[in-house]
């Protein structure tokens, strides 16, 4: 059973932005927001990573079966913990 990942193609967003840019980007002038180009670059590389693993975590099939999956299982843990408490209480007051 394959499941279509095509999104995970996102996370070479991040190689591409560091290392495939580069050779274009080493340069020292234009100067950017009183910075080399390359280091403006480097900065604005480090700031579009996030993006990139978003993208491909909502993206991503398995990934969101697996946090759906989570957020079942927290639902039933949190019904029964309420359950629980009901009866502790209801005992309490039976009891005393």
């Amino acid at each position: 059973m394959s499941k279509k990942r095509t999104s995970l193609c996102w996370l070479l967003g991040p190689p591409v932005t560091f290392l495939g840019v580069l050779p274009f980007a080493n340069r020292i002038e234009p100067i950017v927001l009183g910075v080399p180009f390359l280091l403006f670059w480097l900065f604005v590389a480090v700031l579009l990573t996030p993006l990139f693993v978003w993208l491909a975590a909502n993206g991503d099939p398995v990934w969101a079966a697996a946090r759906e999956a989570e957020r079942t299982d927290r639902a039933e843990r949190d019904q029964a913990e309420r359950d629980q408490a009901e009866r502790d209480q209801a005992e309490r007051r039976g009891g005393a």
